[in-house]
């Protein structure tokens, strides 16, 4: 080795405008290898309904016996008619059943969005909503429905 190849230093390639690491040891997006792509960010539809999902299972795993035949939907807006003149949109609906008609509680995925700044307000929107609802069908209080529901002092 001569004098020149020892005293040089490996220096890192350059990047001069900041774009990161470029070329083929960097692989694209749309690489035919689906399972080393990062997996993409959950839209807010699918987060709503998962968020909604745990909470109904939650409950209706406590309440099933009692709940009967119920149905849980989710909507994005509420339909109102022409002539709604109330101050407030309704978060959710419960329709109640007969015979062999579920009852169908429905909850409306922009008005609870609209109302959260995050995703932990929209699990505890999300959840006080159902449970306000189910309480309402079986005849108790919110409490009673899930220990999570919290009352007036909070």
């Amino acid at each position: 080795m001569s004098e020149d190849e020892e005293t040089r230093v490996a220096r890192p390639r350059r990047d001069r405008r900041g774009r990161g690491m470029r070329g083929p040891a960097v692989l694209p997006l749309t690489w035919p290898d689906t399972s080393h792509r990062p997996p993409r960010p959950l839209r807010r539809r699918e987060l709503f309904d998962r968020i909604m999902l745990d909470v109904v299972t939650e409950i209706d795993a406590r309440w099933s016996q009692h709940l009967g035949l119920l149905e849980y939907a989710v909507e994005d807006t509420p339909q109102l008619p022409d002539d709604w003149d109330s101050g407030h949109v309704p978060l959710s609906s419960l329709v109640r059943g007969s015979g062999t008609k579920p009852t169908r509680l429905v909850v409306f995925r922009r008005p609870l969005e609209h109302r959260a700044g995050d995703r932990a307000d929209l699990e505890a929107i999300i959840l006080t909503v159902v449970v306000e609802q189910v309480a309402e069908l079986l005849g108790i209080e919110p409490a009673e429905v899930d220990p999570r529901y919290p009352g007036d002092d909070d």
